[in-house]
């Protein structure tokens, strides 16, 4: 008879900060409003043990004009989301993506006359 040969041992790796499918629509469908609108034209994501974040550009050879953070270590104390301008000073923070996201949706608000 052939003898079992037991699987290798888990290599142990770092969990990585994401974000969830109901969260990355959130900010992506945010990122298209803001690229049709010509606000942005280009974005990029990192992800590290502990952060994720969503940085949105005007012109790609720029800085970010926002990022978008999320830090699962900070949802008891200042809360988990962070927005962070160009200059890197935090903007918003807070426990909900939405609230965060509120400043950037009122660029998008335009007066409509009769």
């Amino acid at each position: 008879m052939s003898s079992v040969t037991p699987f290798p041992a888990r290599i142990d790796r770092k969990a990585v900060v994401s974000f969830d499918r109901i969260e990355l629509q959130r900010i992506l469908d945010l990122y298209g409003r803001m690229v049709a609108a010509g606000h942005w034209r280009d974005y990029a994501m990192q992800f590290a043990p502990d952060l994720a974040s969503f940085a949105a550009f005007r012109r790609s050879a720029e800085r970010p004009e926002i990022r978008i953070e999320k830090r699962p270590s900070l949802r008891m104390k200042q809360g988990a989301w962070a927005l962070v301008g160009e200059h890197g000073a935090v903007l918003k923070r807070g426990q909900e993506l939405g609230l965060v996201l509120a400043p950037l949706e009122r660029r998008l608000i335009k007066l409509v006359s009769d």
